[in-house]
């Protein structure tokens, strides 16, 4: 991994997240459980295929053992920084309660130990009851530890418990009980590398970003708030990622953007989740700015007929997958979202005037494509069609 990277011409050092510290620790605990190995720093393999040198450091444990790394945020500003991230592997013969195991990776379970929260609301992407470790950590601890089972000679099944002794007072810094996470903070990372940027360099490195794309020759600006989107755009769209230029929470500043750099079509593709609060009106979704999804989403369900009860409930879900769950329920859910991504692009046809044609397509993790905006068909064709002269030259 590089280390560092540069941003709005600053030298800045990248970092690791909670997933990678957890994982590097995992691998360390395991492999020293299964073989009296012990070590001081592993290698560990990145979700995006890069290899990462981490130092650990070993915990007197009464069983089992256990392993320690303290998280290193870089040059970016993260309440978790400094903090000491364990795993614990021990032998185990029936998986604890609440605890994950994944056929991929037999011989293995993983729980929640002290300061790791506990979801307490549904739409997560952990059941109610379960600990609040992300998909693509869950993945990445469970395949060091079975990294280390598969290469001894040990046929035992084991644990790995996941710790953070400062967890339950950094929780309350976090957005986690607002979301749902209750006990402690929440173990993340989508690429196991945290990307240090100030809110300055992030639109200073989106508006490099999009004159970029504009000098390539593109007619099309394709804009996505963050991972998901990007993944949504390449493999359930076809987009090249070439074409593709993430904005983060800057929805507003970003489109302000592309139209001064000339750009007459936009198409903007995300998760409901960010776009809902584009829906009225407000252009920086970050959750510190704004957090207005369950009104927004009551007002909209309360247009089609929802009553007092169902509003309540509404409210009561910690993100909008969750209140799709309801409308769904209620068999309101197409109307709604109809209603809400023809407000969606009436207000980005308003920030952008008559300087460019901008559309969007809305996703959900749970439950796929939700809809498009009027111009998004004409904007994703001409999108398509300008791939196909690229692939042609």
């Amino acid at each position: 991994m590089n280390e560092y990277v540069m941003k709005n011409g600053k030298k800045l050092r990248r970092g690791l997240t909670t997933g990678t510290c957890a994982a590097a620790a995992a691998s360390a605990a395991a492999w020293d459980l299964l073989t009296g190995e012990v070590r001081k720093e592993v290698m560990l393999k990145l979700p995006d295929g890069q290899s990462v040198l981490l130092p650990v450091r070993k915990l007197q444990c009464a069983f089992g053992a256990e392993y320690a790394v303290t998280k290193d945020s870089g040059d970016d500003p993260d309440v978790t920084n400094g903090t000491e991230i364990r795993a614990r592997a021990e032998f185990c013969y029936d998986a604890p309660e609440n605890s994950f195991r994944e056929e991929e990776f037999p011989g293995v379970c993983l729980q929640a130990g002290e300061g790791v929260g506990i979801v307490t609301k549904r739409g997560l992407e952990q059941n109610v009851g379960m600990p609040a470790i992300n998909r693509i950590p869950r993945k990445m601890i469970l395949s060091a530890a079975c990294e280390a089972l598969e290469n001894s000679d040990r046929e035992e099944e084991i644990c790995i418990t996941v710790s953070v002794p400062e967890g339950r007072k950094l929780a309350r810094r976090t957005f986690n009980p607002m979301l749902g996470v209750e006990g402690g903070i929440s173990i993340l990372g989508t690429t196991g590398i945290i990307e240090p940027m100030s809110e300055k360099a992030i639109v200073d490195t989106i508006a490099l970003q999009i004159r970029q794309k504009k000098e390539e020759g593109r007619t099309v600006l394709v804009l996505v708030p963050g991972n998901y989107g990007k993944r949504y755009a390449e493999q359930d769209l076809g987009l090249s990622s070439s074409a593709v230029v993430p904005c983060s929470n800057y929805i507003g500043e970003s489109l302000d953007l592309a139209v001064a750099s000339g750009f007459k079509k936009i198409l903007l593709i995300g998760n409901l989740g960010k776009l809902i609060k584009v829906a009225a009106g407000i252009m920086n979704t970050h959750s510190r700015v704004s957090d207005a999804r369950w009104e927004i989403m009551a007002a909209y369900a309360g247009i089609h007929g929802a009553d007092a009860s169902i509003l309540r409930q509404i409210r009561e879900c910690a993100t909008t997958d969750a209140m799709l769950e309801l409308l769904t329920e209620w068999k309101i859910r197409e109307t709604v979202m109809e209603d809400l991504i023809r407000s969606l692009g009436q207000q980005l046809t308003r920030r952008t005037g008559d300087h460019a044609v901008c559309g969007s397509v809305v996703f959900s993790e749970q439950y796929g494509c939700l809809g498009q905006t009027a111009e998004a068909g004409e904007i994703l064709e001409e999108m398509q069609k300008e791939q196909r002269r690229e692939q042609e030259w």
